[in-house]
Protein backbone atom coordinates (compact mmCIF):
# COMPACT_ATOMS: atom_id res chain seq x y z
CA UNK A 1 0.00 0.00 0.00
CA UNK A 2 1.41 3.43 -0.89
CA UNK A 3 1.52 6.45 0.94
CA UNK A 4 -1.76 8.23 -0.50
CA UNK A 5 -3.64 4.73 -0.06
CA UNK A 6 -2.36 4.57 3.57
CA UNK A 7 -3.60 8.12 4.28
CA UNK A 8 -7.14 7.96 2.13
CA UNK A 9 -7.76 4.36 4.76
CA UNK A 10 -6.81 6.93 7.56
CA UNK A 11 -9.59 9.19 6.49
CA UNK A 12 -11.85 6.52 5.93
CA UNK A 13 -11.92 5.19 9.02
CA UNK A 14 -12.06 8.48 10.88
CA UNK A 15 -15.26 9.38 8.93
CA UNK A 16 -16.48 5.62 10.05
CA UNK A 17 -15.64 6.29 13.66
CA UNK A 18 -16.82 10.24 13.40
CA UNK A 19 -19.06 11.25 16.09
CA UNK A 20 -18.75 15.06 15.88
CA UNK A 21 -22.52 15.69 14.55
CA UNK A 22 -25.60 14.30 14.72
CA UNK A 23 -25.65 12.99 11.52
CA UNK A 24 -23.69 10.12 12.89
CA UNK A 25 -26.62 8.75 14.74
CA UNK A 26 -28.98 8.94 11.95
CA UNK A 27 -27.04 7.26 8.47
CA UNK A 28 -27.15 4.05 7.58
CA UNK A 29 -23.53 4.14 6.37
CA UNK A 30 -20.64 7.11 5.64
CA UNK A 31 -20.02 8.24 2.26
CA UNK A 32 -16.47 8.71 1.98
CA UNK A 33 -15.55 8.68 -1.65
CA UNK A 34 -14.49 6.30 -4.62
CA UNK A 35 -12.02 6.57 -7.52
CA UNK A 36 -8.46 6.97 -8.46
CA UNK A 37 -6.00 8.24 -6.03
CA UNK A 38 -4.29 9.51 -8.62
CA UNK A 39 -6.68 11.54 -10.33
CA UNK A 40 -6.34 14.59 -12.11
CA UNK A 41 -10.08 15.30 -11.78
CA UNK A 42 -12.14 15.65 -8.54
CA UNK A 43 -15.96 16.00 -8.40
CA UNK A 44 -17.32 17.36 -5.17
CA UNK A 45 -21.14 17.42 -4.16
CA UNK A 46 -22.69 18.85 -1.12
CA UNK A 47 -24.48 15.51 0.75
CA UNK A 48 -25.02 11.89 -0.16
CA UNK A 49 -28.70 11.18 -0.63
CA UNK A 50 -31.10 7.76 0.32
CA UNK A 51 -28.96 5.33 -2.48
CA UNK A 52 -25.67 6.55 -1.23
CA UNK A 53 -26.66 6.14 2.44
CA UNK A 54 -27.67 2.64 1.69
CA UNK A 55 -24.49 1.89 -0.34
CA UNK A 56 -22.21 4.29 1.56
CA UNK A 57 -20.81 4.55 -3.02
CA UNK A 58 -21.60 8.62 -4.01
CA UNK A 59 -23.43 9.14 -6.64
CA UNK A 60 -24.90 5.97 -7.19
CA UNK A 61 -28.75 6.52 -7.92
CA UNK A 62 -30.47 8.52 -10.74
CA UNK A 63 -27.36 11.29 -10.63
CA UNK A 64 -24.90 8.84 -10.39
CA UNK A 65 -25.85 7.32 -13.88
CA UNK A 66 -26.16 10.47 -15.15
CA UNK A 67 -22.87 11.61 -13.67
CA UNK A 68 -21.38 8.33 -15.56
CA UNK A 69 -22.87 9.08 -18.88
CA UNK A 70 -21.64 12.85 -18.76
CA UNK A 71 -18.18 11.32 -17.94
CA UNK A 72 -17.99 9.19 -21.06
CA UNK A 73 -19.14 11.66 -23.02
CA UNK A 74 -16.00 13.11 -22.65
CA UNK A 75 -14.15 10.14 -22.51
CA UNK A 76 -13.82 9.18 -18.97
CA UNK A 77 -14.91 6.25 -16.89
CA UNK A 78 -15.84 6.43 -13.34
CA UNK A 79 -12.55 4.86 -12.25
CA UNK A 80 -10.81 7.79 -13.90
CA UNK A 81 -11.59 10.29 -11.49
CA UNK A 82 -12.45 10.79 -7.87
CA UNK A 83 -16.29 11.35 -6.43
CA UNK A 84 -16.94 12.65 -3.01
CA UNK A 85 -18.73 14.84 -1.08
CA UNK A 86 -18.55 18.10 1.40
CA UNK A 87 -20.96 15.75 4.14
CA UNK A 88 -20.04 12.60 4.21
CA UNK A 89 -23.13 11.50 6.09
CA UNK A 90 -26.78 12.17 4.57
CA UNK A 91 -28.83 14.51 6.13
CA UNK A 92 -32.58 13.63 6.48
CA UNK A 93 -34.73 13.79 3.99
CA UNK A 94 -32.30 14.90 1.92
CA UNK A 95 -32.64 18.62 3.73
CA UNK A 96 -29.72 20.97 2.57
CA UNK A 97 -26.36 20.75 4.86
CA UNK A 98 -26.58 23.07 8.37
CA UNK A 99 -23.65 25.52 8.54
CA UNK A 100 -22.24 23.20 11.97
CA UNK A 101 -22.34 20.05 10.04
CA UNK A 102 -20.16 21.79 6.78
CA UNK A 103 -17.86 22.27 9.72
CA UNK A 104 -17.54 19.03 11.54
CA UNK A 105 -17.11 17.32 8.31
CA UNK A 106 -15.08 19.86 5.93
CA UNK A 107 -11.64 18.54 7.45
CA UNK A 108 -12.29 14.97 5.79
CA UNK A 109 -12.49 16.92 2.49
CA UNK A 110 -9.72 18.75 2.54
CA UNK A 111 -7.58 15.89 3.71
CA UNK A 112 -8.98 14.06 0.42
CA UNK A 113 -8.07 16.61 -1.64
CA UNK A 114 -4.54 16.95 0.01
CA UNK A 115 -3.99 13.51 -0.66
CA UNK A 116 -5.00 13.30 -3.67
CA UNK A 117 -3.64 16.20 -5.58
CA UNK A 118 -6.12 16.86 -8.08
CA UNK A 119 -5.48 19.67 -11.08
CA UNK A 120 -9.29 20.05 -11.28
CA UNK A 121 -12.05 20.21 -8.99
CA UNK A 122 -15.86 19.81 -10.56
CA UNK A 123 -17.56 21.56 -8.11
CA UNK A 124 -21.17 19.85 -8.32
CA UNK A 125 -24.29 22.44 -7.09
CA UNK A 126 -24.70 25.38 -5.43
CA UNK A 127 -23.80 24.16 -2.42
CA UNK A 128 -20.40 22.65 -3.58
CA UNK A 129 -19.18 25.80 -5.58
CA UNK A 130 -19.81 28.63 -2.58
CA UNK A 131 -17.80 26.47 -0.25
CA UNK A 132 -15.00 25.46 -2.64
CA UNK A 133 -14.49 28.91 -3.70
CA UNK A 134 -14.60 30.07 -0.13
CA UNK A 135 -11.92 27.42 0.30
CA UNK A 136 -9.48 28.54 -1.75
CA UNK A 137 -9.95 32.63 -1.07
CA UNK A 138 -12.13 33.45 -4.18
CA UNK A 139 -15.50 34.50 -1.97
CA UNK A 140 -15.91 37.60 -4.46
CA UNK A 141 -16.50 35.08 -7.17
CA UNK A 142 -19.60 33.26 -5.87
CA UNK A 143 -23.09 33.40 -7.64
CA UNK A 144 -25.45 31.48 -8.06
CA UNK A 145 -24.17 28.43 -10.26
CA UNK A 146 -26.42 29.56 -13.99
CA UNK A 147 -24.15 32.39 -13.70
CA UNK A 148 -20.55 30.66 -13.49
CA UNK A 149 -21.26 27.36 -14.65
CA UNK A 150 -18.38 26.39 -16.82
CA UNK A 151 -16.00 29.04 -16.20
CA UNK A 152 -12.57 28.21 -14.71
CA UNK A 153 -11.45 29.82 -11.48
CA UNK A 154 -7.72 29.25 -10.93
CA UNK A 155 -6.15 28.86 -7.37
CA UNK A 156 -3.22 27.54 -5.55
CA UNK A 157 -3.56 24.45 -3.18
CA UNK A 158 -0.70 23.48 -1.15
CA UNK A 159 0.18 21.16 -3.52
CA UNK A 160 0.21 23.89 -6.57
CA UNK A 161 -1.88 25.57 -9.03
CA UNK A 162 -5.71 23.47 -8.84
CA UNK A 163 -8.66 24.66 -11.30
CA UNK A 164 -11.66 25.06 -9.96
CA UNK A 165 -15.21 24.44 -12.42
CA UNK A 166 -18.55 25.04 -11.15
CA UNK A 167 -20.87 22.64 -12.52
CA UNK A 168 -24.89 22.07 -12.16
CA UNK A 169 -25.45 19.24 -10.00
CA UNK A 170 -26.43 16.35 -12.00
CA UNK A 171 -29.60 15.72 -10.60
CA UNK A 172 -31.14 18.81 -12.49
CA UNK A 173 -31.43 15.98 -15.19
CA UNK A 174 -33.41 13.90 -13.08
CA UNK A 175 -36.23 17.36 -13.24
CA UNK A 176 -35.44 18.81 -16.20
CA UNK A 177 -33.74 16.36 -19.33
CA UNK A 178 -33.02 19.55 -21.23
CA UNK A 179 -30.25 20.09 -18.99
CA UNK A 180 -28.45 17.35 -20.19
CA UNK A 181 -27.12 18.84 -23.47
CA UNK A 182 -25.90 22.06 -21.43
CA UNK A 183 -23.73 20.15 -18.55
CA UNK A 184 -22.23 18.06 -21.54
CA UNK A 185 -20.79 21.18 -23.21
CA UNK A 186 -19.45 22.27 -20.25
CA UNK A 187 -18.05 19.12 -19.04
CA UNK A 188 -16.28 19.45 -22.32
CA UNK A 189 -14.21 22.17 -20.41
CA UNK A 190 -13.46 19.47 -18.43
CA UNK A 191 -11.87 17.53 -20.95
CA UNK A 192 -9.79 20.37 -22.51
CA UNK A 193 -8.06 20.90 -19.26
CA UNK A 194 -7.42 17.04 -18.25
CA UNK A 195 -5.70 16.40 -21.55
CA UNK A 196 -3.57 19.32 -20.83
Amino acid sequence: MNKKDKLLKKIKNEVINCKKCSLSKTRTLPVIGQGDHNAKIMFIGEAPGLNEDKTGVPFCGQSGNILTELLNSIGLQRENVYICNILKCRPPGNRNPQADEIKACVSYLESQIETIKPKIIGALGNYAVSHILKQYNLDDQIQGISKIRGKIFEARASFGKIRIIPLYHPAVVVYNANMKDILKEDFKILKKYNEK
